[in-house]
């Protein structure tokens, strides 16, 4: 019976870690999201630190976080809203991706201000 909780336990123990791996591999990208190419399923953000275009391939399973809750991202709904604030004046929208190899599993639009505190 001694050796069946030990298995038991070491099972518990090895899920659990490889969760917390799993976690720590996904990156957090803050910056300005400024083109959306709906064709090609692909952002484009301006890193808020080195200044530099990354571009990030959206997929199916891509969540959109918002106050109301999560939901699928629509890159024409997107698109559209990028296209609205860019021509008031704006270079794009403050955005907080979470991606793995340049593929985003989450995206948060940040409110004005330093995008970094809101992430804090």
């Amino acid at each position: 019976m001694r050796n069946r909780r030990g298995l038991f336990l070491s099972l518990v123990v090895g899920v659990m870690a490889m969760g917390v791996v799993a976690t720590a591999v996904a990156d957090e990208l803050l910056g300005i999201l400024t083109k959306v190419d709906v064709a090609g399923k692909k952002i484009t953000v301006e890193e808020k630190e080195s200044g530099k275009d990354v571009v990030v391939t959206i997929t199916d399973e891509t969540e959109w976080v918002t106050k109301k809750g999560t939901r699928k991202v629509d890159l024409e709904k997107m698109e559209g809203f990028l296209t609205k604030v860019q021509d008031a004046g704006k270079k794009g929208i403050p955005v907080k991706v979470t991606h793995e190899k340049a593929v985003a599993s989450k995206l948060e639009f940040q409110k004005k201000g330093n995008p970094k505190k809101q992430a804090e």
